[in-house]
């Protein structure tokens, strides 16, 4: 079974492990089963360049989750880190220091940095390092969503005065408090699919959207030319899992984003970001959104679920469901063509 996934983010990782651990316990009750390969497609739109070091926030959250070495309690950066670099570096004044980075995570950010500066593509970087946290032992092929550089800024407004930041800053330092008028996604217009990303969509049997910010996360992915349109050439179903609980997000500033770009604050309204190639939709079991399909001409079927993913078997159980909703609709749609 080949799965591909768009993630970015905490929720994205974690979503993404908890599918291995179904796969895990799959596995172990069925026999004869080729073993399955998931390919995820990481968001680089929330890059940034700090101290002269490339930083790539989504794509190495995927990487310390899936390998193990994540921080849990923020889940991201890494478990048992230090900070004697940052903090010699804001000793010098060096700035920014509104966003921190741990000794060990600097490390990936200089190993990626001098890759890139070799001319190496983004992808083959995110290969080494996928294979520094042993992601192909488990199955998993990581690819950036393009190997051209992307970045979000915000556009806000300050005094009276319209001004555009970093994604990061906005997110990171001001906690997406100061209110969002529009994205200005820079590079996102002449970039490419990386290698493999647009095969993966295509050549899947099960496409899943983990719980990820739909605006700066898969929104981004959506918006490198290609994918939106491959998304909607699959023969294999889409999946997506909304990341509200009751109209607001389990963490970050989705509701912040949704608001920037002018999209109802809820299930329904993330549902419609995705109306033209979504097939199941995973809501929280106090959503208001009717479960089944909302007419015979509706191609989008929705399922009622917990979806905290409060644990790592929780996780497990929201990504089965999804996983599991997808295949039956494949099966559904492979009995129409033989019917």
């Amino acid at each position: 079974m080949r799965i591909t996934a768009l993630a970015g983010g905490v929720g994205g990782a974690r979503f993404l492990r908890g599918l291995l651990r179904h796969l895990e316990h799959r596995s172990a009750t069925a026999s004869g089963e080729a073993p399955t390969r998931i390919t995820v497609i990481g968001n680089t739109g929330d890059d940034i360049t700090l101290f002269g070091l490339r930083v790539c926030p989504d794509i190495d959250t995927i990487l310390y989750t899936l390998g193990g070495g994540v921080h849990e309690g923020q889940g991201w950066g890494r478990a048992d880190e230090t900070h004697s670099l940052a903090t010699e570096l804001a000793a010098l004044g060096a700035t920014p220091q509104w966003f921190t980075l741990g000794d060990k995570d600097f490390a990936t950010h200089v190993y990626r940095s001098q890759l890139l500066g070799r001319g190496m593509p983004l992808s083959q970087v995110v290969s080494r390092l996928s294979a520094r946290w042993g992601l192909p032992d488990l199955g998993v092929t990581l690819l950036p969503m393009t190997d051209t550089p992307v970045e979000t800024h915000v556009v806000v407004e300050e005094d009276g005065e319209q001004r555009a930041i970093h994604f990061q800053e906005w997110w990171v330092r001001h906690q997406a408090a100061l209110p969002a008028e529009r994205f200005v996604v820079a590079g996102l217009d002449q970039a490419t699919a990386a290698p493999g990303v647009l095969d993966a969509i295509r050549e899947t049997d099960v496409v899943l959207l983990p719980p990820s910010n739909p605006v700066v996360s898969i929104g981004i992915i959506l918006g490198v030319p290609g994918v939106r349109d491959a998304l909607r050439g699959t023969r294999a179903p889409v999946v997506g899992v909304s990341p509200l609980v009751g109209g607001r997000p389990v963490r970050g500033h989705a509701d912040a984003c949704l608001r920037a770009i002018g999209v109802e604050e809820s299930s329904a309204g993330v549902a419609g970001l995705y109306e033209d190639f979504l097939d199941g939709w995973l809501v929280d079991e106090q959503d208001p959104m009717p479960a089944g399909r909302p007419s015979a001409r509706s191609r989008l079927e929705v399922e009622h679920r917990p979806l905290l993913m409060s644990s790592v078997d929780a996780a497990a159980d929201l990504a089965g469901a999804a996983l599991d909703l997808g295949l039956r609709l494949r099966e559904d749609r492979a009995s129409r063509v033989t019917a």
